[in-house]
């Protein structure tokens, strides 16, 4: 090897030596910072309004891109994303820090998502649930007690009333309850003005009458609040005409106007592809039950029945000029000697005033809420045609200490078409007695004008009710001698 012989070759040594020394070792921390690894951490807080919300924060070190997966098939890419599950539950959520030069880390924590008002959720939603009533089997009803609560009657999706099945009730979290009327309205008897009674009608303000005027309209479409405690299953819907069930079912009773609040009864189970509410009114006489449906997937939901199919027969015509029945033997009448219905009529029994002549007992049978004894054509069933008279007569005994504490002081006496008619009571000629007009302590022979019968051609039964329907008392009462002239 050649010496380095003058003095100016050393110092170039010297500088050259330097020099290759800085860059190695600025080449080092180069490369001591480029392989630094990542580091993945996050954090995260359930959001105070909304149970399924997660909001995560990203505390991860040496990392420029970042996957997150949040346990239920979903994923991110942002830096600190928030999350909204769609059910509670424990999920395990992996985030994996990625640095430039394709290093990485994970970091995995399972959370919990629990539901802290299970109860509201299950009425309300996260947000908010709608409700319509349910299209399977019966929907709604009327019964003796919550045990039977569709014993005297119930509704099924078949075309009676299709507007009701396209009501909808929705809950919001925030306290607030809708009802959506979709355009139609039901027109519940007695409730509504006969105009519209017992169809399905537009719903418009002006079609919003009662019977003798009285204004309906807040019982439309609409906004209002409600109160749910679940601890009692109490319902509350708050804001005048807020109405489930139909519009005449009151907190204490039926109504024909609108309330301020009305208070009812739910129970909640949660089924296969939907969840099924059922709102109970308990009163004093009886209950009206409704079933409602909330569907996740609105597939599975059946179709409304819009037209009611053929029901029953229409039976052969009848033009008699004779129609009696004395009730002074099984075999004193003529045409009309097949007696029927909840309540009874027995034949032939003591006059109780002591005349010479058997009369018909009738007894009203406690624990039946809505009766009547019914009369049609023996032996065969016809539809009576009624063009040979006038008007009818019907004597009628109700002693005078009678207990009209649960009885109400008032008869009703009709014809309707009961067997091509599945709901025969709304659609019938109906002449009503009461107060001072029915005679107690004495017979007494009332006389109804037959007009309105005879525009009718479809008449197979003629029915009594004495003491009045919407409660359960019994009673005894005696007849004779109907007659039509």
């Amino acid at each position: 090897m050649k010496k380095i012989k003058t003095q100016s070759q050393r110092i170039k040594v010297v500088i050259l030596t330097m020099i290759f020394v800085f860059f190695a070792a600025f080449t080092a921390c180069k490369d001591d910072i480029e392989t630094e690894e990542p580091i993945a951490s996050f954090q995260y807080e359930i959001d105070a309004t909304n149970f399924l919300t997660v909001i995560f924060t990203n505390y991860s070190q040496n990392a420029t891109s970042y996957e997150w997966d949040f346990g239920d098939n979903n994923v991110s890419t942002e830096m600190s994303p928030v999350h909204i599950y769609e059910t509670t539950g424990t999920y395990t959520v992996v985030l994996t820090a990625i640095n430039d030069e394709g290093a990485y880390a994970t970091y995995s924590k399972d959370i919990t998502i629990n539901d802290p008002q299970t109860a509201l959720t299950l009425l309300a939603g996260v947000e908010s649930k709608t409700w319509k009533l349910y299209r399977v089997g019966t929907s709604l009803g009327v019964g003796p007690d919550a045990d039977n609560p569709r014993g005297w009657w119930a509704l099924e999706n078949n075309g009676t009333r299709p507007c009701l099945y396209y009501h909808e009730f929705t809950f919001h979290r925030n306290g607030t309850y809708v009802f959506d009327d979709k355009g139609s309205m039901w027109g519940e008897e007695g409730v509504f003005h006969e105009s519209v009674e017992a169809t399905c009608f537009g719903a418009i303000a002006s079609n919003m009458v009662g019977p003798n005027g009285e204004n309906l309209s807040a019982w439309l479409g609409g906004t209002h609040a409600f109160e749910y405690t679940p601890s009692s299953g109490t319902l509350k819907l708050i804001g005048t005409g807020a109405w489930i069930g139909l519009v005449k079912t009151g907190t204490a009773g039926e109504v024909t106007v609108p309330q301020n609040s009305v208070t009812t009864k739910i129970t909640i189970e949660q089924r296969d592809g939907y969840d099924y509410m059922h709102v109970l009114f308990q009163y004093e006489w009886g209950v009206w039950s409704f079933s409602y449906a909330h569907y996740f997937d609105s597939t599975l939901e059946p179709d409304v029945v819009e037209e009611e199919e053929p029901w029953g027969e229409d039976l052969p015509n009848i033009t008699p000029n004779e129609l009696f029945h004395t009730f002074e033997t099984a075999s004193t009448f003529e045409l009309i000697g097949a007696i029927g219905g909840t309540s009874v009529i027995t034949v032939g029994q003591t006059d109780p005033l002591g005349g010479g002549t058997n009369v018909g007992k009738f007894e009203r049978v406690a624990g039946e809420q809505w009766q009547e004894a019914q009369l049609r054509t023996t032996p065969t069933l016809y539809d009576i045609q009624f063009n040979n008279f006038n008007v009818a007569k019907i004597d009628i005994y109700i002693p005078a200490g009678t207990d009209f504490t649960t009885l109400q002081r008032t008869f009703v006496f009709g014809f309707a078409d009961q067997s091509a008619t599945q709901e025969w009571w709304n659609s019938p000629v109906q002449f009503v007695k009461s107060g001072d007009d029915v005679i107690l302590g004495a017979w007494h022979t009332y006389t109804f004008d037959l007009t309105d019968v005879k525009a009718r051609n479809d008449i197979d039964m003629i029915y009594l009710g004495i003491g009045g329907g919407g409660h359960a008392a019994g009673g005894v009462f005696y007849v004779r001698n109907l007659i039509f002239e």
